[in-house]
């Protein structure tokens, strides 16, 4: 097994003037959670829709599981699952019909109950989607990231708008997937949950890196006692 399933370097996309990734350059060690940590507007979704193959990035390289992610589209959407910030949903279609449907996709899926009890969403199983609240369309999207078995699942600010109990059944379903060997791209600007969930860290702000490490590490090597801190000591301003 590779040491990185993932290389990037110097990656850059720009909207107009706006520089949305500007330079990026980073690894990924297989069988960790990497988490991207930063403000919105920083760069984290753009880099996770490069990285999937939903945006065109104008410079850099980037391996993925030793493929290319513009030759090997269709080799790579059997190895990762993602997750985006506002999934679309079939609103007339059950939980449980959803699972069933994105679990179709895939040569060995996981269970639908499996994922569905991952997330806690158990007791919503025959809910339509248009009936769930947005913390539990939030549950739902993630589930659907995970039915694949992907080896890698990209996570965009999962535990967005959760209440604590779903936040920390979201955390367990993390950990449960890295302990079954997943590497798992996690974006956030939540200061505890990167702590707390992730072996390295990539901090950006304006689409460019200004630290990374173990989060013990930063934290060390910037004099600090949690990473709230540590992005006020880097920027001069708070995370938000």
């Amino acid at each position: 097994m590779k040491k990185y399933c993932m290389e990037v370097e110097n990656l850059k996309k720009s909207f107009g003037n706006l520089k949305a990734v500007d330079g990026v350059s980073f690894k990924v060690e297989t069988g960790t959670v990497f988490g991207m940590l930063g403000p919105n507007g920083a760069g984290k979704s753009t880099t996770i829709e490069i990285l999937t193959g939903l945006q065109k990035r104008d410079q850099g390289e980037v391996d993925i599981l030793g493929l290319d992610i513009d030759r090997d589209s269709n080799i790579l959407k059997e190895k990762l699952g993602v997750q985006l910030q506002s999934p679309a949903l079939y609103e007339k279609l059950t939980v449980k019909e959803m699972a069933e449907l994105f679990g179709s996709f895939y040569n060995e899926p996981l269970s639908v109950t499996e994922v569905i009890d991952m997330v806690g969403l158990e007791d919503k199983l025959n809910e339509r989607t248009e009936n769930l609240s947005g913390g539990q369309r939030h549950r739902l999207a993630v589930a659907l990231a995970i039915i694949g078995d992907g080896e890698i699942i990209f996570l965009d600010e999962p535990t967005t708008g959760l209440d604590p109990q779903s936040r920390r059944k979201l955390w367990d379903a993390i950990n449960i997937l890295k302990n079954r060997g997943k590497t798992i791209f996690l974006t956030t600007h939540y200061m505890d949950e990167a702590e707390k969930l992730c072996d390295q860290l990539l901090i950006i702000d304006n689409g460019r890196v200004i630290a990374e490490g173990s989060p013990d590490n930063l934290l060390d090597e910037y004099l600090v006692d949690n990473t709230e801190e540590l992005f006020l000591k880097l920027t001069g301003r708070e995370i938000r």
